[in-house]
């Protein structure tokens, strides 16, 4: 495991340091329940919840808003050009992750991120991107079960784990799909906060899986 980058939860006042931020980017094609699902959940959260010291937004390539892949607008608060410095990246998959597996752009903005963001999440085929920009070598990770294959393909040193919901490997957390990203999000509250908050979190939201 990785452990140059490994964010847990931090016992210090929220007046002792800054606001630490989570960062979901957004795209054409997005699966949206893998951006919204945890957007739920860590909305809820650090809304409900300020006293923790965390915040959420999204971002897209240029701010502006992306068309999901059953065509829901989703709008963005930052671009990658302003974005805040971030302690959290969420990466959702969709069809939208396909062009992104061959776009240089792209592929080197994420490993710009992982050089600097402690600690990478993905939802769904978002951890395929991961795997294309060389984030994945030797570690344990998951994918939207229609995808396992193509991981494997993409970085054939990656150890599959074929049947859990998410799987945290340190610094890097990657979710298989799509409504698993809730699971997820859920487990992020528990490793950034608490377990109690993050069923406090899971009754308010009234989701009834309990992954905690």
């Amino acid at each position: 495991m990785n452990d140059r980058h490994c964010l847990e939860a931090d016992d210090s006042s929220p007046d002792d340091r800054r606001r630490r931020q989570i960062g979901l980017i957004l795209f054409n094609g997005v699966e949206e329940l893998d951006a919204v699902g945890p957007w739920e959940v860590l909305s809820a959260w650090t809304q409900q919840h300020p006293e923790d010291g965390w915040d959420i937004f999204c971002l897209s390539t240029d701010g502006r808003p992306v068309r999901g892949a059953r065509s829901l607008m989703l709008g963005a608060q930052h671009s990658i050009d302003d974005v805040p410095v971030m302690d959290v990246l969420v990466h959702p998959g969709g069809p939208g992750i396909r062009p992104m597996l061959h776009d240089h752009n792209h592929l080197e903005w994420v490993r710009r991120q992982r050089a600097a963001v402690p600690l990478m999440t993905s939802v769904s085929t978002g951890s395929l991107v991961y795997a294309a920009a060389g984030l994945l070598v030797g570690r344990r990770a998951t994918t939207h079960w229609d995808s396992l294959n193509l991981l494997s393909e993409l970085d054939p040193t990656v150890v599959t784990d074929v049947s859990s919901r998410f799987v945290d490997d340190g610094d890097l957390i990657t979710s298989a799909g799509v409504s698993s990203g809730i699971d997820m999000a859920l487990h992020l509250v528990a490793r950034l906060a608490d377990v109690e908050r993050a069923r406090t979190v899971r009754s308010e939201i009234q989701y009834p899986v309990p992954p905690i």
